[in-house]
């Protein structure tokens, strides 16, 4: 059974400093990622209707915090979603 450490909703914005540096602590190995549909969409589509097509912006600004590739994002989370949902 996989043990997840930590549970937080990743609010992007702008002055959120806490937790851009919380994400950068994350290990990669230990991330998923969501939108909070219909609710609160990323940006740059803030003020519109969210739906979980919009979860790229959100990998994408995680990248950019860690410092490492939108596909090393993508790859990383999609495995730990597999592990963490049991999905082979």
């Amino acid at each position: 059974m996989l043990k997840w450490d930590v549970i937080f909703q990743y609010q992007e914005f702008k002055n959120n400093k806490k937790t851009k540096e919380v994400v950068r602590e994350i290990p990669l190995d230990r991330l998923l990622i969501e939108t909070d549909s219909p609710y609160m969409a990323p940006t740059p589509h803030r003020g519109k209707r969210n739906d979980p097509s919009l979860v790229q912006f959100v990998a994408d600004t995680i990248a950019v915090e860690k410092g490492i590739s939108y596909e090393k994002v993508c790859e990383a989370t999609k495995e730990n979603a597999k592990k963490f949902f049991g999905i082979k």
